[in-house]
């Protein structure tokens, strides 16, 4: 997985002792979370960016890329 680095954030008391008491593994718990974060958001950005293509490539004339492959290839 790599080098770790240590991220922080705050919860209640309450909440850790309750996780703490019912063998919660916070630190597992908090990674998969984040990670499965960041696949939806890289997931969205890519959906995103599939939407742009597809708005320009619903501009191109296929018909014109094609007759210019043909004139192409009779002057051949």
């Amino acid at each position: 997985m790599g080098e770790f680095v240590v991220v922080t954030g705050k919860v209640s008391r309450e909440l850790k002792e309750k996780a703490k008491r019912l063998g919660i593994n916070i630190n597992r718990v908090i990674r998969e979370a984040l990670k499965e974060a960041v696949r939806r958001r890289e997931e969205e950005l890519f959906r995103k960016s599939l939407e742009r293509c597809a708005n320009i490539l619903d501009k191109v004339d296929l018909d014109r890329i094609a007759r210019s492959i043909r004139e192409d290839r009779e002057m051949r």
